[in-house]
């Protein structure tokens, strides 16, 4: 019982740890800058592309932005060893 509190508040501990990580994808002159909750800190479009264009960028950082993040809070959960 006592183990599974603790990894409770090891999972806290992370998800609060990932409110201020970030995570980025750029391409084009598209770049986007996530969180560990997956939610968008900063976007930044390039005005040079056409709108089609930049839909498809926008598109392909974000699917980007978010492989890295999950792929950053796997490593950071398999870190603190806990079995789930």
């Amino acid at each position: 019982m006592l183990d599974k509190l603790k990894q409770l508040k090891q999972l806290k501990s992370l998800h609060d740890a990932a409110k201020s990580e970030r995570f980025e994808a750029s391409k084009d002159g598209v770049k986007i800058v996530i969180n560990g909750n997956m939610q968008i800190e900063e976007l930044v479009l390039n005005p040079e592309l056409d709108t089609q264009r930049q839909a498809q960028v926008v598109k392909e950082c974000f699917n980007d932005a978010i492989r890295n993040a999950q792929m950053g809070m796997a490593q950071k959960l398999q870190s603190l060893n806990i079995g789930l």
